[in-house]
Formats: structure tokens, C-alpha cells, sequence
């Protein structure tokens, strides 16, 4: 009905159709102008459908109460899969978000673009990590912050990546609000990294599925706030280099391979009695 109105065609019941045909062509070739296999078309298409479930909004006033208003430490904040839910008028946290990029490779697998940060940055120096950072005034949306932050990290054009979906927000142990953004990449050939030396020390790629397997897996148990929580820890080799996933990053993977793959990972994902609620 809607490409009858914006046509105002009147010439009959064979006109229409050729007319719908060719509106609902011209759609899916705007749709596909990044390219890529049906697979990721498919599947950039079931992640709109996603919603993060409501997480309750007490959460973050209990962490401030206890913890006086300050940052909570390394040792005592859970950078796991448990998100904390947003309360942006009560507190003034900052904002960030990461880019879970998804492109198929060589054999049809899945797999996502991870770096390993700088050491002369003064957090997380060394670690591996999505691509992200703080969000900047003129961004519109996490989806832009993301892949903004993509961009001046590793010169992933912003152009190339389909926004998909957004994962409901992490919080870091400086209690930065962070959400993942899942957006797809359709041309991994188009792709030329361009490392930001004071930011960025390697990039590299990883399976998606490997965080839902129990391979090459281990996990601590720590205390926040009298409750015992998971941190999960994932070694990988690949161009006889090795590396550490951790801690917020291997979390955020975590819950973003459960999702794309729709179905929990092989391993206990959260100590079954950590007092935060379950998603």
C-alpha cells in the first residue's frame, strides 16, 4: 500500500505489481550495497530484532552507596558477562562503547576484530580489547561512538560497518558505562588497518564461537560486595602469537556469541548464586 501512495499510480491491478516488484528490488540493492554473503545479510537482519532485556535500576545506587561515591577498585568490581543497568540523571558517569565487528572468513566462520592496546596508555595498557572509547559530544548514538573510535584506533572506515544490534551496557571498574555495539562487516577485503601507534599495538582477529566453548578456557572466582563472581579468561594463538582475552572484553564476547549463535556458552557463564539478576 505505501509504494501505491508514493507513486499514485492508478493504471490497475498489473501496474502495481510491477510497480511493488521494482520498489521492493530497489530496497534490498540499498540494503546490499555493502556487499557480503547471504549469511551475514541474514543474520545483520535477525540482530535488529534484538532487544536488551530491562535490567533493574538499583543496581548502580548500591554500588555508590557502598563504595561512598568513589571508583571502585580492580579487585572489588566484577568485569564479567553481568551488566549494570544505566541511571544517567542520578549519576554522571562517563560513556563509552566497542565494536564487536563480525566478518565471515575464509572458511564461513564467523570471527570479530580485536586489538591489543598500547602500553603507554595508563588502563588497560597491553591488554586485548574491542576496538571503542569515550563517547565525544557530537556523536549521535553508542553505534557512532563505536565506530567512530574504530576508525581513529585501527582506520576501520565507518562505512563499511552495518550496525546491527546494542547490547545492553557493561560497566567497567571505573564505573564507565559501556555498551557493545554489534555492527558487520561485509568486505573484510576492504578493510586496511591503519594503527594509531599511541593507541593500538597490533590488531588481530578472533571465532566468535570460541567464546562459548570450554577450550582453552579458565576462569577465577572473586568477591563483589560479599558475592562470589566469574572472571573468565580465553588464551588464543594465531600467527604464532599469542594472547590473553579477559575480563570485561572476554564478558562482552561472551554474551555477544550467545546471542548471534542462540544458545549459552558450554561453561557456567556466572557463579549460580552472584546476587546480581540473571539476563
Amino acid at each position: 500500500m505505501l509504494y501505491y501512495d508514493v507513486v499514485n499510480c492508478h493504471c490497475g491491478f498489473y501496474c502495481k505489481k510491477i510497480i511493488i516488484i521494482a520498489s521492493l528490488s530497489k530496497f534490498m540493492d540499498s540494503s546490499n550495497s555493502n556487499g557480503g554473503s547471504q549469511r551475514l545479510l541474514d543474520l545483520a537482519q535477525r540482530l535488529r530484532l534484538y532487544k536488551p532485556p530491562p535490567f533493574p535500576e538499583d543496581i548502580l545506587d548500591q554500588i555508590m552507596e557502598d563504595n561512598e561515591g568513589k571508583v571502585v577498585s580492580q579487585a572489588s568490581f566484577p568485569e564479567s558477562a553481568t551488566p549494570i543497568a544505566q541511571n544517567t540523571e542520578k549519576f554522571r558517569y562517563k560513556r563509552a562503547a566497542v565494536l564487536i565487528c563480525i566478518f565471515e572468513g575464509d572458511a564461513g566462520e564467523l570471527r570479530v576484530i580485536l586489538t591489543k592496546r598500547s602500553f603507554r596508555l595508563s588502563t588497560y595498557s597491553g591488554e586485548v580489547a574491542l576496538p571503542g572509547g569515550k563517547a565525544d559530544e557530537g556523536d549521535k548514538d553508542d553505534g557512532d561512538t563505536a565506530k567512530r573510535e574504530a576508525f581513529e584506533e585501527i582506520g576501520l572506515d565507518p562505512e563499511l560497518v552495518d550496525v546491527a544490534t546494542f547490547l545492553e551496557p557493561f560497566f567497567s571498574k571505573y564505573l564507565m558505562r559501556v555498551v557493545p555495539v554489534i555492527g558487520i562487516l561485509h568486505d573484510k577485503k576492504a578493510f586496511k588497518p591503519v594503527l594509531n601507534p599511541a593507541e593500538v599495538e597490533v590488531v588481530f582477529d578472533a571465532p566468535l564461537e570460541m567464546f562459548l566453548k570450554d577450550e582453552n578456557r579458565s576462569q577465577e572466582k572473586m568477591q563483589w560486595m560479599g558475592e562470589n563472581y566469574l572472571i573468565h579468561f580465553f588464551d588464543y594463538e594465531i600467527e604464532h602469537k599469542k594472547y590473553l582475552i579477559w575480563g570485561l572484553t572476554a564478558g562482552i564476547l561472551i554474551r555477544a556469541a550467545s546471542i548471534v549463535y542462540q544458545r549459552p556458552p558450554a561453561f557456567m557463564e556466572q557463579d549460580p548464586e552472584f546476587k546480581l539478576p540473571r539476563i
